[in-house]
């Protein structure tokens, strides 16, 4: 089953309508990728469709988290993100100045969680690994003014 079947399943579970607004929010969403807050996206969709409103787009957004389409991130400045990739695992690393997210594999990484884990005892059911510091534009920034 496709993701969209997945959504239009779910709804229907829910006695929900498959609206048109629901639709723009879910291309929308799937069109800006990354990680990104309600706010955000009912900013880029007030551009084009006035009608939608905020309460639609969380309400949205977290249907697509519940049926898989989306995942729920924070990243400690108090925003809830949805993040559009749920096929692989990927790690983070987050500006703490501008806020700009980027996703990473490593192998090694994963490995060494792996050994961590071992050597404690721990079985790993899963795992989040979030890396703060500043991304190379706001260093190179901050050396401009330092």
């Amino acid at each position: 089953m496709d993701d969209a079947q997945r959504f239009i399943d779910l709804l229907r579970r829910r006695g929900l309508k498959h609206t048109i607004q629901r639709e723009e929010i879910v291309k929308a969403f799937a069109s800006l990728g990354g990680h990104v807050s309600a706010e955000e996206l009912y900013d880029r969709l007030r551009e084009t469709h006035p009608g939608i409103g905020f309460s639609t787009v969380y309400r949205t957004l977290n249907l697509l988290a519940e049926c898989g389409m989306a995942r729920r991130v924070s990243f400690g400045d108090g925003l809830t993100r949805f993040d559009t990739n749920v096929g692989d695992h990927h790690d983070h690393l987050v500006c703490t100045s501008c806020g700009r997210t980027v996703e990473f594999s490593n192998v090694e990484v994963e490995r060494i969680q792996e050994a961590v884990a071992a050597e404690h005892g721990f079985e790993i059911h899963h795992h989040r690994l979030e890396l703060y510091g500043l991304c190379p534009e706001c260093r190179q920034a901050t050396r401009a003014t330092g």
